[in-house]
């Protein structure tokens, strides 16, 4: 399942996958979610790791076990760039504001 909460201009994304037949562990699932990110949506916004640390982020690159993250502004020790592990992650917040309806290229659907 996927859970989307959304507050104000703030999507965060909490994911735990798993469908009929079918289990995705959370490193997995947002992996896939960064490799497969559409051109459509926006590529900033915040990492929030498993510590709690929210990284603010204008960009990124993929990698087999890791992600590349780019800063807008320099963190307190003037690093621009962090490298995290996917199983790191626990959640992602989107400064977008487009409309629900946007995001389901990322496979995100309305409830039945």
């Amino acid at each position: 399942m996927s859970y989307i909460i959304a507050s104000g201009l703030s999507l965060a994304f909490f994911t735990s996958f798993s469908a009929i037949g079918f289990t995705m562990d959370t490193a997995e699932a947002w992996r896939s979610l960064f490799e497969n990110w559409p051109e459509t949506i926006a590529r900033d916004g915040s990492v929030v790791t498993a510590t709690g640390d929210q990284i603010p982020f204008c960009g990124f690159l993929i990698s087999g076990g890791l992600l590349l993250v780019e800063r807008s502004r320099p963190d307190p020790s003037g690093n621009r760039k962090v490298m995290l592990t996917y199983d790191a992650i626990s959640a992602v917040n989107l400064t977008s504001n487009a409309e629900m309806s946007k995001f389901q290229c990322m496979g995100f659907q309305p409830p039945l």
